[in-house]
């Protein structure tokens, strides 16, 4: 399917035999705030099948990868035990050195030798890495050229392959720079990733829904629209935040506490594309019926007929989870951004809980992405019982949303160039 859609070369179409490989990796892993220890290695398990299959070949691979950004700084550390949960998993040495690409990194990768492996310093240690470089001056990747990055490595290695779909929306030198000098290739899982949303976006089984919820209703926004308008879905059930949002948008009084919440960060700016959705796609969009809040250390539920409560609604009811059961049932794709509710608090996971419940017992094809969609889903059920679960967010997002993906654009460039 991605074929169809995008030119870019796959791993496959090179011969690694004693070349020198530069793998852009995305291993950003969660970090306990107390112990600075990765607390999942999700995206690490993924990028294994891509490292097996440079070693297999015969490869030297210097890996590239971040943890970390401004936005998140107290995730920006060393990525040492990144290298040794790989080591672990690989069953093989996979050498750190903390240093992004100055005289030691050059040395590491200049020695290797067929079939091992070196991890660079974390990306972000750069400046120009970082998002706010890349919003600030905003290079062309045949700008970026020139960057400490790129001059510093690309002379030394064969080849670029790129397995961080999940970093495809950021225009930075490791990610669509090298692109631009070198043979590139697309890894094992970001021909996967691609071929799930693909087939959630041009050609999904009928009929295709969307559980859009979480706080982040920039996501939900962002999707609906487009996947709405090119009949990439029949159904949205719009919960969390993006839920509220449409019944303020149907012009139903949330209360005070709710009013203030959504105002205080912004969110009301979406109470006019909300009105817009539901005019012009009319029943395609299912708003909660019921939603949930705290009363006395307990659960209440009330009917949006009968709104306002005076507290802030943390789930959607019992008759909006009953609603959704029924949708996803006769399903034939699901595709699920953000929880139903406030799930962390055990009083109000009831939503979230019956959602991904009813979404692991669908016969339809199901699709899973977003940090913290990942997390409410490994809480309440086992995600083998999903049929994929994307390790992107922001570029995920972007896909669906159609929306053409920087790194995308730099390996099809590539794709036509002659090395």
């Amino acid at each position: 399917m991605v074929e169809k859609m995008i030119n870019i070369r796959s791993i496959e179409d090179f011969n690694y035999e004693g070349k020198t490989v530069l793998l852009r990796l995305d291993i950003n892993s969660p970090i306990d705030p107390a112990t600075k220890r990765i607390v999942s290695d999700n995206r690490i398990s993924k990028s294994l099948p891509t490292l097996d299959y440079l070693i297999n070949q015969g490869a030297k691979i210097a890996i590239i990868a971040h943890q970390g950004d401004t936005l998140d700084y107290q995730d920006l550390i060393p990525m040492a035990e990144h290298a040794e949960i790989l080591s672990k998993k690989l069953g093989r040495k996979v050498k750190y050195i903390d240093d992004v690409c100055g005289p030691a990194a050059q040395k590491a990768v200049k020695n290797l030798k067929k079939g091992e492996l070196v991890l660079l310093g974390n990306l972000r240690y750069l400046t120009e890495e970082v998002s706010t470089f890349e919003n600030s001056v905003k290079l062309k990747p045949s700008e970026m050229l020139d960057t400490y990055l790129v001059r510093s490595l690309a002379p030394i290695v064969d080849c670029y392959v790129n397995d961080a779909f999940s970093a495809a929306h950021r225009n930075c030198p490791s990610m669509t720079a090298f692109e631009e000098i070198l043979p590139a290739a697309s890894g094992l899982l970001m021909f996967k990733e691609l071929s799930a949303l693909t087939r959630v976006m041009k050609y999904p089984s009928k009929p295709s829904i969307f559980v859009l919820g979480g706080l982040k209703i920039s996501d939900a926004f962002g999707m609906m629209k487009t996947v709405l308008e090119n009949g990439t879905a029949d159904k949205i059930l719009a919960c969390g935040v993006t839920g509220q949002v449409m019944l303020m948008a149907k012009g139903y009084d949330l209360g005070e506490a709710n009013d203030k919440f959504i105002k205080d960060r912004s969110l009301d700016m979406f109470i006019k594309p909300a009105k817009e959705y539901l005019s012009k796609f009319k029943d395609k969009i299912i708003f909660p019926v019921d939603l949930a809040y705290e009363d006395d250390c307990k659960r209440k539920e009330v009917l949006i007929e009968d709104l306002p409560v005076n507290c802030m609604y943390m789930d959607i009811g019992h008759r909006t989870i009953d609603r959704f059961k029924e949708v996803i049932k006769s399903a034939g794709t699901i595709f699920v951004n953000g929880p139903a509710g406030v799930y962390e608090n055990k009083i109000f996971e009831d939503g979230t809980k019956a959602v991904w419940q009813a979404v692991a017992e669908a016969k339809g094809y199901s699709v899973i992405g977003g940090g913290d969609t990942v997390s409410a889903a490994e809480k309440f059920i086992n995600t083998d019982d999903i049929n994929y679960v994307c390790t992107a967010g922001g570029a995920m997002v972007r896909f669906l949303s159609g929306k053409k993906l920087p790194l995308i654009e730099a390996m099809e460039k590539a794709y036509s160039k002659k090395f």
